[in-house]
């Protein structure tokens, strides 16, 4: 497969996080585990979703101190989530996250 181009593998990675939020892999660390990616990528990439208008909450577990919970995916924009999720798989391997 060719090497995707940074617009490309943002794009992608994008997608990819919010489809993996929807699945209920919502917390940083739980997208750490899924794909390998760096904290901070991570992090990032969570906060770069509106640039796509996708809006992606967080919401605080109760009880729980140190911002302890999960994101929420609550629209997708222009977006097709269900194209995403048919397409989950190809993004995953694009992006080298088939571990």
């Amino acid at each position: 497969m060719p090497a995707l181009s940074k617009t490309k593998s943002s794009f992608y990675r994008r997608l990819y996080v919010a489809h993996l939020i929807e699945q209920g892999v919502a917390s940083v660390p739980a997208l750490i585990e899924a794909t390998g990616m760096p904290r901070r990528t991570a992090q990032d990439t969570i906060a770069s979703l509106a640039e796509l208008d996708i809006e992606c909450v967080f919401s605080k577990d109760d009880g729980e101190r140190h911002n302890i919970g999960r994101y929420q995916i609550r629209n997708w924009g222009a977006i097709d989530p269900h194209w995403v999720a048919t397409n989950a798989e190809r993004l995953k391997q694009a992006l080298g996250y088939a571990i």
